[in-house]
C-alpha cells in the first residue's frame, strides 16, 4: 500500500482499509494475465467479499466463485457476470436456489453428481457440471491449507473414476495450491495430465482453481501464461483462475488502538483489535502480519507482546519492538489485511467487527462504507 499518502487520522477503530489504487494494480496484473493468455479469471469470494469494492473488481474480472448459496447469491446480486458454484456437498434443500444463481456448478463426488443430475437436467436453466478431481500431488507445506493431503475431502482420485460415467460433464475442477508460484503450477499441472489425461479431451473446460499469488512481486507472470496457453490449446479447453487472496494482496491494513500497557514479564499492549476474531489466519496459518513502524522483538528499543481483547489465552498476534514506547491512545496499522480477515471474521466475546473503508489515492480520502454494532452481534444469535 502506498502508505505515506494514506491518511487514517478520521478512521474509527478497529477498521479494515481498502486502498482503491492497490487493489487496482493488483487487477491490472490480472487483466494482463486474462489477455495475454486468453483465459478467465474469476473472484473467489472466500477469499474477499468486500462487495462495495466489486463496481472496481468487475472493471477487470468476469465473474465470481462461490462455495454455498449465500456467496452464490452475492456475486449474482451484487456483481454479476459467470457465477461458479463448488463445495464439498450440496444439500437438498440448496440445490434449486444453486441452479437459478449459478453458470457452472462443480461435484466433489459421483454420488452427488448422480443424485442432482436428473434435477439440474430436468431444470429450465442448465449450468455446466463439473467434477473436482485430486490430482494427489501436494504443494501446500501447511496441511490445513493442503487440499491433497493424504484422505482429502476435497475432489477425486484416479481411482474414483473407474467404471463411472462422465455423460452430462463439460469441465474438471483443480485446486491444489495456496499461496505458491507458477512453478507449483507446472507440477501440479504434470500431475493432472499423467493422471486425468485421458479424459482432458472430453471437456470443455478446466478451473486451474485458486492459490496463485499472481500478484505478488516475485511470482513468475510469464511462466503463468506460458502454462496456461500451452494448456488450453493442447486439449482445446477454456481455462479459469479463481485466485481470491491474489486480488486484495497488500491492498488494505487494518488500523487498531492502543487500550493498555502493562508488564507481566515482557511488556504487553492490548488492542481494541483480535487475532482470533478480526485475523484468524494469523493464529491459523500461522503468520505474523508486519505493523507500520514496527519491527521484529528487539529490533528497536521497545518490544512488546501485542494481545487482542478477547478473552482467549491465546489471543496474541505476536511479540513487535518499537522506536517509542507504546501508550493508550496509539494507532498501530497492521498491512495486508484485506483478504481472508473481513470473510473469516467473528463476533467471539462479542467484541465489534471492525469497520470498513475504501480509500481513494486521486482524491486522497477515505470512505468508512460499513459500521457495525450490537445488532449484527445479536442477529447471529437467539
Amino acid at each position: 500500500m502506498t502508505y505515506p499518502n494514506l491518511d487514517l487520522t478520521g478512521v474509527p477503530t478497529p477498521c479494515y482499509v481498502v486502498d482503491e489504487g492497490a487493489l487496482r494494480r493488483n487487477l491490472g496484473i490480472l487483466a494482463k494475465v486474462q489477455d495475454a493468455a486468453q483465459c478467465t479469471i474469476i473472484l473467489a469470494l472466500k477469499g474477499f467479499a468486500m462487495w462495495s469494492a466489486f463496481p472496481i473488481v468487475k472493471e477487470y474480472l468476469r465473474g465470481t466463485t462461490a462455495s454455498s448459496v449465500n456467496e452464490a447469491r452475492l456475486g449474482r446480486e451484487e456483481f454479476g457476470g459467470e457465477v461458479h458454484v463448488y463445495a464439498p456437498a450440496y444439500s437438498d434443500d440448496e440445490m434449486p436456489e444453486l441452479i437459478q444463481l449459478a453458470d457452472h456448478i462443480t461435484f466433489n463426488s459421483f454420488t452427488q453428481w448422480q443424485r442432482f443430475q436428473p434435477v439440474i437436467e430436468s431444470s429450465e436453466k442448465r449450468a455446466a457440471c463439473g467434477l473436482r478431481i485430486n490430482p494427489e500431488h501436494s504443494e501446500v507445506s501447511v496441511k490445513l491449507y493442503d487440499p491433497c493431503a493424504p484422505c482429502s475431502r476435497l475432489g477425486m482420485t484416479r481411482a474414483m473414476f473407474e467404471g463411472q460415467s462422465l455423460i452430462g460433464i463439460s469441465g474438471l475442477h483443480f485446486h491444489t495450491l495456496c499461496e505458491l508460484n507458477s512453478d507449483a503450477l507446472e507440477r501440479t499441472l504434470k500431475a493432472v495430465e499423467e493422471k486425468f489425461g485421458k479424459f482432458l479431451d472430453q471437456m470443455e473446460w478446466i478451473n486451474f482453481g485458486g492459490g496463485h499469488h499472481i500478484t505478488r512481486p516475485d511470482y513468475n507472470v510469464d511462466l503463468l501464461i506460458e502454462l496456461v496457453t500451452r494448456f488450453s490449446q493442447r486439449y482445446n479447453v477454456k481455462v479459469y483462475l479463481e485466485p481470491g487472496e491474489a486480488i486484495a494482496l497488500n491492498t488494505g491494513v487494518l488500523v487498531t488502538t492502543v487500550l493498555d500497557v502493562f508488564n507481566n514479564g515482557m511488556d504487553i499492549a492490548i488492542l481494541d483489535t483480535s487475532a482470533t476474531a478480526h485475523m484468524p489466519d494469523v493464529l491459523e496459518m500461522p503468520y505474523r502480519p508486519e505493523i507500520i513502524g514496527g519491527d521484529k522483538p528487539r529490533k528497536l528499543p521497545y518490544t512488546y507482546r501485542l494481545g487482542g481483547l478477547t478473552c482467549l489465552a491465546g489471543d496474541v498476534i505476536g511479540d513487535y519492538s518499537f522506536k517509542r514506547p507504546l501508550k493508550p491512545g496509539d494507532r498501530l496499522v497492521f498491512l495486508d489485511m484485506a483478504h481472508y480477515t473481513m470473510v473469516k471474521n467473528t463476533t467471539f466475546n462479542g467484541v465489534p467487527l471492525p469497520s470498513i473503508a475504501l480509500y481513494n489515492p486521486e482524491t486522497h480520502r477515505g470512505r468508512v462504507v460499513r459500521r457495525f454494532g450490537y445488532e449484527d452481534y445479536k442477529s447471529r444469535l437467539s
